[in-house]
Order: structure tokens, then sequence, then C-alpha cells
């Protein structure tokens, strides 16, 4: 099913300068509203990778803990 919009001159040529050669105007504004469902992610990352995702997610975490509690410690004076 399909849906007629109007669109002002001004936002036809904005979407239209977006619009890759092979893609249809409805999968412009699909790709440009960006929303998708994290099950379109699902499986996306092999374990292999998904690991070591969690491991670099993990370790920038422990980094970023230490730096906030240095900070912390240098308000307090400490």
């Amino acid at each position: 099913m399909s849906k007629s919009i109007r669109l002002s001159e001004e936002a036809y040529e904005r979407l239209n300068a977006h619009k890759r050669e092979d893609e249809t105007f409805s999968e412009v504004v699909l790709r440009l509203a960006g929303e998708r469902s994290l099950l379109d992610l699902a499986g996306i990352l092999s374990d292999e990778e998904a690991d070591a995702l969690r491991d670099a997610v993990d370790e920038r975490r422990d980094r970023r803990g230490d730096e906030l509690e240095e900070t912390a410690d240098r308000m307090r004076g400490a």
C-alpha cells in the first residue's frame, strides 16, 4: 500500500540530493529516517567479533571509570 505526500520544492530538492541512483524515494526516506529495530542487527557479528566488541566496550568503561575517579579526586583536592 502506498501513500501520497506533498513536499515543498525545497524539501523535494533536498530529498532528491540524497537519493542514490538505485533507490526509490521511499527507500531514501527510510534510509534517512534511520529508525531500525534492534532485531535488524541480530546476527551481524560472528561470535568472535561479538566477544571482541564486548571486551573493547568493557575495557573502555573501565578506563572511563578510572578517569572519572581521578577527576573526582582532583576536584576533592586529593
